[in-house]
């Protein structure tokens, strides 16, 4: 038989990404617990068991090399992983309701397997996902209507501070079979008006000296989308799979750029299972591309 190899501890792995995280030993020591030279040991430990140099000093501060760079990417979600299994475990068991707000976009895009992986650490919790335009869900949770929701941030949140999970470029949306973006003035179909994509869509196309109206609005992406697979105007759309007849425009297509957005969450309950579920939501988006550090 092989001999089986050498198990990785999660304290150095986090006192890596840590350091890579935010360029300093020190910073990384404080955030452990541990003083700089229990964290500089750690690093030459895991440096030796994986037979690579993983960090390199630079002007400003610690970056990762090329091997570090291939660690990091898998470390992340690998201990976001090990974290809900020993939480799960060493915690009470959670039960209750939980009324979580999305847009529907962000809820076909990134929710059913963050939704699925609760579910089984947390069978006793009933979910209870609602879909609608940011600011109508910003105003359901002030109005304590639900517990926790996902937003666009931009949008206005009074009394306290959402926590930002995933940043991604705005994107042009328009039809496989039609060159409706070729019609001048250029047919939007987009959100309400207090909408921020709309407000950015519509700011970028006066930036470019393009005339536009909006001629279709709905409050939900599959309603704009619709739209745009009829071929009679073109959307915005964050970065993922589009359903099957919907095609990203760009420069090429004579569209300008659109700025990046972020995805927030915001918790107004302060219950066990409105905590856990905004933890793990937290921990599933930082484990995924795009998805912002802690």
């Amino acid at each position: 038989m092989f001999p089986l190899p050498p198990g990785l501890d999660p304290d150095l792995l986090r006192s890596f990404v840590l350091i890579a995280d935010g360029a300093s030993v020190t910073r990384a020591a404080q955030r452990v617990g541990r003083t700089q030279s229990a964290v500089s040991m750690q690093m030459r430990r895991l440096e030796e068991l994986l037979g690579r140099p993983l960090l390199v000093r630079g002007p400003r501060g610690f970056a990762v090399t090329p091997h570090g760079a291939w660690l990091l990417e898998r470390a992340r979600p690998w201990l976001n992983m090990h974290d809900e299994i020993v939480a799960s475990f060493r915690e009470q068991e959670v039960s209750g309701p939980v009324r979580l707000g999305t847009p529907d976009d962000y809820a076909m895009g990134w929710l059913p397997e963050i939704l699925a992986r609760f579910a089984e650490a947390h069978p006793a919790v009933e979910i209870e996902v609602v879909c609608a335009p940011s600011t109508e869900l910003l105003t359901r949770l002030e109005n304590e209507e639900l517990d926790l929701t996902l937003y666009s941030a931009g949008n206005e949140l009074r009394g306290q501070e959402g926590v930002a999970l995933w940043r991604g470029p705005l994107l042009w949306v328009g039809p496989v079979a039609h060159s409706v973006h070729r019609q001048m003035p250029l047919r939007l179909s987009l959100a309400q008006a207090s909408c921020v994509w709309r407000s950015a869509a519509t700011a970028a196309l006066d930036a470019a000296g393009l005339a536009w109206r909006v001629t279709y609005s709905s409050s939900s992406q599959l309603g704009t989308h619709a739209v745009v697979l009829a071929g009679l105007a073109i959307t915005v759309g964050l970065e993922g799979p589009l359903p099957p007849g919907l095609r990203v425009l760009g420069a090429s297509d004579g569209l300008p750029p659109l700025p990046e957005f972020q995805i927030a969450l915001a918790q107004g309950s302060s219950s066990p299972a409105a905590k856990a579920m905004a933890r793990h939501i937290i921990e599933s988006f930082r484990g995924e591309e795009g998805g912002l550090p802690s």
